[in-house]
């Protein structure tokens, strides 16, 4: 079997990103396709070729990128994939259009629907570029949802990563929908019961993230934060920080991995879809203090390796932090949770009999005569 490994664009390092890293790893003969690619921003792919739309030539394109964004669409649906019996498709938003030949088959891992299309004043909000061009953009954005409705017809099956995402994808694409929880790549994460005074955010600093909540929360409280991570808010966030936090920008994998290991808790206040960083945190046996809606009712669970706050301001988190402070946490049970349910090893499994067996898989669920609303919450 012929295999195409596609990715939205490989010119960042974040969750979705790792995860597409993990794909490659899986399936080592694959070919890998993406819009744009900078090897010196995004994951390690080796020796490995990476072919490109035009878009990998236009001046601009892998800083700006999102600036591109109306021609996304046409650049993948240029890729000649002929050749391949099977698309795996990793996309928030472009890799699923990618065409397929007659009788192939595609896979989209999907980690959610365009939030820039269908989420638009929370996704884009912190942006100059967005507030200074809105009202155009809002008409171009009218234009490719009608683009994304059409494409979001390319897969034959979609898998989510948590049940909120599957939601969305069965709402607004009508599409059958399996939910597998995404893993973490385990080899970049230490054990360690001896922790540190300090607390860890790390994320990109976009608006919808809120860390503007946690650091307003931390500046009360006058704990020690560390905030792994940068974005168009940094600056902003910077000139509202007390002395007691520290941005510390981009760091290496092995310093993220220690940071990780001996934080007091990990804090995450955005509605995540998934969100990999409170799993990445707890398989370093860290509790999270997460915002409790979304991806983190998927990876949580309240009191044993965290706490969830159910309210995105700064009082409801500096609460959460507070009663953290007097649970006696059980660090090898926090890491055994995600040992058991999010690593590679478990979810490549579920992954291999899907691929094997996806004509069957396919029928069945044809045949099936299943609600909406069981389909947006199937489990694998």
């Amino acid at each position: 079997m012929k295999i195409a490994l596609v990715h939205d664009y490989l010119n960042q390092r974040g969750g979705a990103e790792r995860v597409f890293e993990m794909f490659c790893n899986h399936f080592p003969d694959a070919d890998v396709y993406t819009s744009v690619y900078d090897p010196k921003s995004t994951i390690e792919l080796r020796n490995r070729l990476v072919k490109t739309t035009f878009l990998q030539n236009v001046p601009g394109a892998k800083r700006y990128f999102r600036l591109f964004a109306p021609l996304y669409f046409p650049a993948f649906r240029a890729l000649d994939l002929e050749a391949y019996d099977l698309i795996i498709s990793s996309s928030s938003s472009f890799a699923k259009a990618v065409r397929k030949r007659p009788g192939a088959r595609h896979i989209c891992f999907c980690h959610n629907v365009s939030r820039f299309l269908w989420d638009t004043e929370t996704y884009l909000g912190g942006y100059q570029e967005f507030e200074a061009f809105e009202p155009f953009l809002k008409l171009v954005f009218s234009y490719m949802k009608r683009q994304d409705i059409t494409y979001a017809g390319e897969p034959d099956i979609y898998v989510a990563n948590s049940t909120t995402v599957a939601k969305r994808i069965r709402s607004i694409y009508r599409k059958k929908v399996l939910t597998i929880n995404y893993p973490i790549n385990d080899d970049c994460f230490t054990f360690c019961e001896q922790k540190e005074d300090f607390y860890l955010v790390s994320s990109r600093l976009l608006s919808y993230k809120r860390v503007d909540i946690i650091v307003e929360a931390f500046n009360q409280l006058g704990w020690p934060l560390r905030i792994i991570g940068s974005g168009p808010e940094r600056q902003r966030l910077e000139t509202k920080s007390a002395s007691n936090i520290q941005f510390l920008g981009h760091v290496s994998d092995d310093a993220r991995r220690q940071l990780f290991s001996k934080a007091k808790s990990v804090v995450v206040a955005a509605l995540e879809d998934y969100g990999l960083v409170p799993v990445e945190a707890n398989f370093s046996g860290t509790p999270v203090i997460a915002f409790g809606a979304g991806g983190a009712l998927d990876t949580q669970v309240s009191g044993k390796t965290g706490i969830l706050f159910h309210e995105q301001t700064a009082a409801s988190l500096r609460s959460a932090l507070v009663e953290a402070q007097s649970v006696e946490w059980d660090y090898v049970a926090i890491q055994q949770h995600a040992k058991e349910r999010f690593t590679r090893g478990a979810f490549f499994k579920k992954v291999d009999q899907m691929v094997t067996n996806l004509d069957t898989f396919l029928e069945e669920t044809a045949q099936a005569s299943m609600s909406a609303e069981s389909y947006a919450s199937m489990r694998y």
